[in-house]
């Protein structure tokens, strides 16, 4: 069965400092520590694209688990700010860039928030419906490429960002059956104004979307999976905000260890919030984090949750 074997990520140096500009966006810094909680975020340099920050992520997971690329027989990259347009599609060039073997199967998708979960899925069902063995789940969504400077509803909440996860048949976290819903009729909530070409969020109605929604999802699926939030070790949200966060927690009656809010130096990495937020729970190979719950929600609007479990024997993950 493919699964999660590891994650590796990259964050640009180059940081914006939310606290050192509240006074400019007419905000208090309690706003920016207790609402947004987005203290700085990192942005790439003019002259970085989504290749250059996903082969970063590629050089830091090899870095950390080392493998032979020859036996890389698929990638997926899961962006909505693609270079070049798009075409050629973005996986493809990786493939050159990383001089990864041309016996590989690429392809991108197109998510936002909830991106994570989908590429998860996607790469499951392809790889084991295919007969595949090794493959990298890119996601890079350089929201700093469409955000106006100045428009404070989305300059003090997106930072840039990617990672990628192996994938194979030799896991550390099997893969449950996700679920899945959309609300195209409220994608105008998150979206590009076509006149600029510049990035729109209208807070209200992802606030009230997330609040509603999510919660929701959560209980059914766990319904479905025969659980309930007692039976999970760690809820991973995606981070849209600090607010979102501790609101959802309340609603759930989570507390903060069991649902972490951690984006307070990465800012909101869009596709790339859950990995980011799995990697260290990965990287520190905790013994008792045998269920772990992953939700993804915004663009779209989307919303995802899925399982994953730790692989081995029961009594020595409980």
């Amino acid at each position: 069965m493919i699964g999660i074997e590891a994650i590796g990520a990259y964050l640009p140096r180059t940081c914006i400092d939310n606290v050192a500009r509240a006074a400019e966006a007419g905000k208090t810094t309690e706003f920016i520590a207790d609402k947004i909680g987005f203290h700085s975020l990192p942005r790439k340099a003019a002259d970085e694209g989504v290749i250059d920050l996903c082969r970063r992520a590629y050089d830091d997971l090899q870095s950390k688990r080392g493998f032979d690329p020859a036996s890389v027989d698929c990638l997926i990259l899961c962006t909505q700010n693609p270079d070049r347009g798009g075409l050629p599609h973005n996986s493809a060039i990786l493939q050159s860039t990383l001089k990864l073997s041309e016996r590989l199967a690429a392809f991108d998708i197109s998510l936002g928030c909830s991106g994570y979960v989908y590429g998860l899925s996607i790469a499951r069902a392809f790889m084991e419906a295919n007969g595949l063995k090794s493959g990298l789940l890119f996601t890079a969504d350089p929201y700093s490429k469409i955000i106006e400077p100045g428009n404070w509803d989305t300059d003090l909440l997106f930072g840039d960002g990617a990672t990628v996860t192996l994938l194979s048949d030799s896991p550390r976290y099997n893969l449950c059956a996700g679920m899945f819903n959309t609300n195209g009729a409220m994608g105008h909530s998150i979206s590009i104004e076509p006149a600029n070409g510049r990035l729109r969020m209208l807070g209200a109605n992802v606030f009230k979307f997330s609040m509603i929604e999510v919660p929701k999802q959560i209980a059914t699926y766990l319904k479905r999976q025969d659980l309930t939030l007692g039976d999970i070790d760690l809820v991973l949200l995606h981070q849209g905000s600090k607010f979102i966060i501790d609101n959802l927690r309340s609603k759930m009656e989570l507390d903060a260890a069991k649902a972490p809010f951690s984006a307070s130096e990465t800012g909101n990495l869009v596709s790339s919030s859950l990995p980011f937020l799995l990697m260290p729970y990965l990287a520190q190979d905790v013994p008792n984090l045998r269920r772990i719950l992953l939700s993804g929600f915004g663009v779209g609007l989307s919303w995802a949750s899925m399982l994953i479990e730790k692989v081995g024997p029961i009594d020595d993950i409980a």
